[in-house]
């Protein structure tokens, strides 16, 4: 519980926690928000010949939705963010040359649901930081502790994952451990990271009970934060919540400033969810987009382990900030195309040489997988396209390179250093393959695979062919080197759904 003192809230709890109820008191009733999808549709090259967006390495749809599924369940719609379930997954990318952060690669070959199309597969790697490179962490830990987080998968599943990543600290960084209920508090100021006994101590007093004071909690972390602040270092708060709160006396968008306030003074948020039946995704989702960090979903021991001990240094550690793609379309070449997912992360064309907006991050060593989907000039689809009324007043016609170029589409990125303000250009052209152009890589494949799940799952109404026949055989094929087995794993969720959605086919072993 949290009491007054002089020196503010603070941490009153027993040492020994609540013991949490029986799984069979895991709520069924879905009272989780998410927010609402709006696919992605085909455009005219003519009409639109540049597509724009913000990079995305979220992957707490993915989480999520393997929760829901190994629940019995089919996901909700909108919880199916099919960016987040292609980027769960690591690719075979080279590693970046020189001074560049991430190097860029691109295939393109025929879209497994509809052959008349094609899919381009585009990929960023970022470049892993060596041990000696990391810079020192001032960690806030941000724990709800209210009674919504009273079940087996929250505040006993939240300490597990946070004993991992205490594991994982040194002398040269600092911990400090604030939490909110009925209000927020400071349960152990800012601590070396190589004092594990005291930290992991305060760790395990936590017990949950009361309401939700987040917005509280979320300025208290800020303020240790910058109480801490190591020039140089990664100054970050880590929010691990059900995203059951409240706001308080401010609403959501007063939140939103301080956090995108506090991010340009260089104090990065990430966001770890946790639990069922109440799991409020958007905005968590929300308000980590805006603390140039990302969202996780925790849903089991071995998903805080991936998120907090194999993928640590991509977790913590940004190597370049405000990523955006922009792909301008040759229309000799391309009919019509559609970008796979990133709805959530569109951006106007103008905004892509705009320093002043706000993109993604690239974690050390963390992969960026973005498709899309083409129609050729002169193909024979089905595919309804909308166009435009014709204009008055223009009339834009192909310019000579677009008809002699032999380009597909010309791609540009722009990023910044972790601590800049001004954002530097990548720009490389893609040569059109033909129609006939066939990929035999492990990145392509799997990646369509995921792909074609979540058009599946979302009955999308792009997925033309798709099935989870095609589905399994294209990750089957495709698993390639899987130390971890998180491609393994995929294509059991995918047998498991041919179950729930009542194909016949043998029920694989579970979880």
């Amino acid at each position: 519980m949290l009491q007054q003192s002089k020196e503010g809230y603070q941490y009153a709890g027993k040492m020994n926690q609540v013991a949490p109820p029986d799984a069979s008191a895991w709520p069924n009733a879905d009272n989780e928000t998410y927010n609402r999808i709006v696919e992605n549709a085909f455009k005219k090259a003519t009409d639109h010949p540049l597509s724009t967006f913000s990079i995305d390495v979220d992957a707490a749809s993915y989480s999520n939705l393997r929760r829901i599924l190994r629940e019995g369940r089919v996901p909700p719609k909108d919880a199916v963010r099919i960016e987040e379930m292609i980027n769960y997954f690591t690719y075979d990318y080279p590693e970046p040359e020189g001074n560049q952060p991430f190097s860029v690669i691109t295939e393109v070959g025929l879209a497994p649901w509809n052959t008349a199309h094609q899919l381009v597969h585009v990929g960023l790697q970022g470049r892993r930081m060596q041990s000696d490179e990391q810079p020192a962490n001032n960690l806030v830990f941000l724990l709800d502790v209210s009674g919504s987080m009273n079940a087996p998968d929250k505040l006993p599943l939240l300490k597990q994952a946070f004993h991992m990543l205490v594991g994982e600290l040194g002398e040269r960084d600092r911990v400090a451990i604030t939490v909110y209920a009925g209000a927020a508090g400071l349960v152990l100021p800012s601590t070396p990271g190589d004092q594990k006994e005291t930290i992991l101590s305060a760790l395990d007093r936590l017990e949950a009970g009361g309401s939700t004071a987040g917005a509280a909690g979320i300025r208290l972390a800020y303020q240790v934060a910058q109480d801490n602040f190591i020039e140089g270092g990664n100054n970050r708060v880590i929010l691990a919540t059900d995203g059951d709160f409240n706001v308080g006396q401010s609403s959501d968008a007063e939140l939103v400033r301080m956090i995108e306030e506090k991010r340009e003074n260089g104090t990065f948020l990430t966001v770890l969810g946790f639990g069922r039946g109440n799991l409020k995704d958007a905005k968590m989702e929300q308000i980590a987009d805006h603390g140039n960090g990302n969202y996780y979903y925790i849903d089991n021991e071995l998903e805080a382990r991936k998120v907090l001990v194999t993928d640590l240094r991509g977790t913590l550690f940004t190597i370049a900030k405000d990523v955006k793609i922009q792909v301008e379309f040759n229309p000799a070449v391309v009919a019509s195309y559609r970008l796979i997912g990133y709805e959530n992360r569109l951006l106007a064309d103008e905004d892509f040489d705009d320093d002043t907006k706000d993109a993604g991050e690239l974690g050390s060593g963390h992969t960026v997988t973005a498709l899309y989907e083409i129609i050729p000039v002169g193909a024979e689809t089905n595919t309804a396209v909308r166009e435009l009324d014709d204009l008055k007043y223009q009339n834009s016609g192909l310019t000579q390179a677009a008809v002699t170029s032999g380009e597909l589409m010309t791609l540009k990125l722009r990023y910044k250093a972790p601590d800049g303000d001004t954002s530097r250009l990548i720009e490389r052209a893609v040569v059109n393959p033909g129609p006939d152009a066939r990929v035999s890589g492990n990145n392509f494949f799997f990646s369509a695979a995921v792909a074609e799940f979540g058009m599946i799952l979302r009955d999308s109404a792009h997925k033309n062919t798709a099935t989870l026949d095609q589905v399994l055989a294209l990750a089957r094929d495709a698993q390639g080197d899987d130390p971890h087995g998180y491609r393994a794993e995929f294509i059991r969720l995918v047998e498991d759904y041919q179950v729930i959605a009542g194909e016949e086919t043998p029920v694989s072993e579970r979880f």
